[in-house]
């Protein structure tokens, strides 16, 4: 019976470890499907709503400002998970978008690294960051860059 035990725990705990591994978090994937979108838009002077790329529902989205520590991130956002980051310079690009106080879609890092990046200015502004709302519906301009990175900024 305690041989039964030992090996029912080892593959609970194996099947726990494996499925921690294959499966994303709601932001990671989210994230992929934001960038599919973008890089899916047609270069054309049409600008597009922010809300038409996200295939994801949302509230908001912060545009995290560069150097902002992760506390302080926590602080604009309201909210803490284990995969934020702090923004290592101008050129990198950090966006959490929100539903109802909760993380739906992280984007961090260099665009050139992930392929696309979504750059706006706005009025509001919480702590180090800036505030767009879905309602807003600000619109976007497609900007390509040596053939392979995509820009959307605020037209």
């Amino acid at each position: 019976m305690k041989k039964f035990l030992t090996i029912a725990m080892c593959v609970i705990i194996v099947g726990l470890v494996i499925n921690q591994m294959f499966n994303k978090d709601i932001w990671d994937e989210n994230r992929e499907l934001l960038k599919e979108n973008v890089l899916a838009t047609e270069t054309t002077e049409e600008p597009v709503s922010l809300s038409s790329l996200t295939p994801f529902d949302w509230d908001r989205v912060y545009s995290i400002d560069p150097y902002a520590s992760k506390e302080e991130i926590y602080d604009v956002v309201g909210y803490k998970w284990d995969n934020v980051e702090q923004t290592l310079s101008e050129g990198m690009n950090q966006l959490v978008f929100m539903k109802e106080d909760k993380v739906v879609c992280y984007v961090y890092g260099y665009p050139e690294n992930n392929g696309f990046g979504i750059y706006f200015e706005g009025a509001e502004t919480e702590g180090r960051a800036t505030v767009l709302h879905k309602e807003d519906d600000v619109l976007f301009k497609r900007h390509t860059f040596d053939d392979t990175v995509v820009y959307m900024q605020v037209e």
